[in-house]
């Protein structure tokens, strides 16, 4: 669960290789490509560009390597050659990567086009929710003061927030301890130490926070059809707070976010 100096230093590599795999696809219309054309597209990058593993490919017998998860589709939206991206659309692309055997885990909510002013104002709020979990990191915090700032923050703003799915522990494996539930009590759940690694990603609904899986047995999606959001940052605690590890260049913490 703690990671030491010298694993750290690999995550942040990780991390890093990541956070330039978004970083590339900031530069991409992705009006009229299908998803898997996008997933296409990533892989090369992962795998020619930055010499690493798209670490979500084969993980439990998942054949791509992200998920391009749609307007209504929650999360693990399966890449597809008929799957369309739309002007308009917003769309959350979820990757993995691991190098020298460390595994970093990111995810951001694209919107494509000329969105609507719902569905650019559901896209914020989640940015800041997550903003707003994160900012709870440090040692002797508890981990559910992180999903306590997440739902307090969608739920001031009139929004769900998914409970079947979470953060996680993260390091050789996709998937350590803890889990990192995006709502909870202050106070409450284990304490943060130095070294612990984890994700904070909510998913922020529009309507109703229930979903269901689909017959696919992976795509998510909201009950009554209404938009969901998801970011996503994998995060270590430091001495005194916290490091992004898949912190993009073009992003500062966001420490206040507004209401």
């Amino acid at each position: 669960m703690v990671k030491t100096r010298d694993e750290l230093a690999l995550m942040r590599i990780s991390g890093k290789l990541l956070a330039s795999v978004f970083e590339m696809l900031d530069g991409q219309d992705l009006a009229g490509m299908s998803t898997l054309q996008v997933n296409d597209l990533v892989e090369r990058f992962i795998t020619v560009d930055l010499a690493a593993r798209p670490a979500s490919k084969g993980q439990y017998g998942f054949k791509f390597v992200l998920n391009g998860s749609i307007n209504h589709v929650v999360c693990h939206g399966v890449p597809d050659a008929d799957e369309i991206i739309r002007d308009g659309d917003i769309i959350n692309l979820d990757i993995t990567l691991e190098k020298n055997g460390f595994i970093a885990d990111s995810s951001k909510t694209y919107m494509v086009g000329s969105a609507s002013p719902a569905a650019k104002r559901l896209v914020r709020v989640a940015h800041e929710a997550m903003w707003k979990g994160i900012s709870q990191v440090r040692p002797g915090a508890h981990i559910g003061d992180i999903g306590f700032a997440i739902e307090r923050h969608a739920r001031k703003n009139g929004y769900t927030v998914v409970r079947e799915f979470c953060g996680h522990g993260i390091g050789r494996e996709m998937h350590e301890e803890p889990q990192v539930m995006n709502f909870g009590r202050p106070r409450t759940g284990i304490r943060l130490r130095e070294g612990m690694v984890f994700t904070v990603e909510p998913m922020i609904n529009q309507g109703t926070h229930k979903v269901s899986t689909q017959d696919d047995g992976w795509t998510v999606v909201t009950n009554d059809r209404k938009l969901s959001a998801q970011f996503e940052h994998t995060v270590a605690v430091t001495g005194d707070g916290f490091e992004v590890l898949t912190l993009r260049r073009d992003e500062t913490p966001m420490l206040a976010c507004s209401a």
